[in-house]
């Protein structure tokens, strides 16, 4: 005899002796008893009768694979110009916005203790000349020994490479332009101390602008030196051709993408401006395409919910190329496969199912 059995007799047995007693085991034979009803009625209503999904009948269709990336438009040459050595700026000359002829002086540092060093040396290198030529003819009569004579050759060596190397120092304290470009704007004002940390302005080619973009690793044989991509430049929709002039031979082994540069043909923008780059992967392929969430992930692969004989037949599939909301199959379907598109999570194998609707996909060119 169970708990719920011995409450009730004892129930029944305190009915003589108080009528009220009655009441509240009658009432709580009443609600033990419908507890119980309606949790085997649930229990049976939810482990009958098939499953109910959709489908979609799996056919071959013709997709434009186009790869969307993103990509940045860089100048032909750029640079930031920078003083080499520390200083005062005594010189200043940048014309903001306006192009400038390669070699073109931008800024001098003062280098007026260099100068007086230069001017030092040859004063030094003539007197040192002077004496060489003297000991030259003493030295063919025998008139002093040869050594005598060396040193005083090597005295005049020593002053022109002193020479040189003061040259060095006074050019690093001259700016020049590095190529023909645009001139960025201006830093710094003449006067202030700069150092090589310290950026004057900035330069750019304006000519040939090119596209940097990145690419998965399995898009790499899509695309090679000489090809063309399209590449959007604003929002208008007009799409401007560039042609691929080199990839990065090592792939990111942080992102596993490579990048890849191309020029412009044609078109007007600035550069560090986003752009779109599109790329054709495959030239309108057959393919078997599926909504993303017909796909089960699982540890060692994929899975799809097929429908055979009224049953739920669950295949292992392989994916290639991925869109927004459809992905393509492989290996694993074939064409007129039922492939469950919704109730795929409450399907079981070999279960029954009902189909409600057949849908269509929809593959965006």
């Amino acid at each position: 005899m169970n708990s719920i059995s011995k409450s009730v007799f004892a129930g029944i047995s305190q009915i003589k002796t108080n009528p009220l007693s009655y009441l509240l085991v009658s009432g709580t034979l009443f609600i033990t008893l419908s507890c119980g009803e309606k949790k085997d009625t649930f229990q049976q209503k939810g482990g009958g009768g098939p499953t109910t999904v959709d489908v979609i009948i799996a056919k071959e269709q013709r997709v434009s694979d186009k790869v969307e990336v993103n990509g940045t438009i860089v100048a032909n040459e750029f640079a930031e110009l920078r003083p080499e050595v520390s200083g005062l700026l005594t010189y200043l000359n940048v014309p903001e916005g306006k192009s400038v002829e390669k070699g073109t002086v931008i800024a001098r540092i003062n280098n007026a203790d260099l100068m007086a060093q230069l001017s030092r040396s040859k004063i030094q290198l003539d007197l040192a000349q002077t004496t060489e030529k003297r000991l030259k003819q003493l030295v063919d009569i025998n008139g002093i020994n040869q050594a005598d004579y060396d040193l005083a050759v090597n005295q005049v060596n020593t002053l022109k490479a002193d020479m040189v190397y003061t040259q060095a120092l006074i050019d690093k304290t001259i700016i020049k332009a590095p190529f023909t470009g645009v001139i960025g704007l201006r830093k710094v004002s003449e006067g202030s101390y700069v150092s090589p940390n310290s950026v004057i302005a900035t330069m750019q080619q304006l000519s040939n602008l090119r596209v940097d973009f990145t690419i998965p690793e399995n898009y790499q044989k899509y695309v090679s030196k000489g090809g063309n991509v399209e590449v959007l430049l604003d929002n208008s929709g007009r799409k401007e051709t560039a042609r691929i002039i080199a990839l990065e031979p090592q792939v990111n082994q942080t992102t596993r993408n490579i990048t890849v540069r191309a020029v412009l043909n044609s078109g007007n923008t600035s550069p560090g401006s986003f752009a779109k780059v599109y790329l054709n992967a495959t030239n309108n392929k057959s393919s078997i395409m599926i909504p993303t969430n017909c796909i089960i992930p699982e540890a060692m692969g994929k899975k799809a919910v097929t429908v055979k004989g009224g049953k739920a037949v669950f295949v292992t599939i392989e994916t290639g190329d991925r869109k927004e909301d459809v992905v393509e199959v492989t290996s694993g379907l074939s064409v007129g496969d039922t492939v469950v598109v919704s109730g795929v999570l409450f399907a079981r194998p070999d279960a029954p199912v009902k189909v409600r609707n057949v849908r269509s996909v929809n593959v965006a060119k």
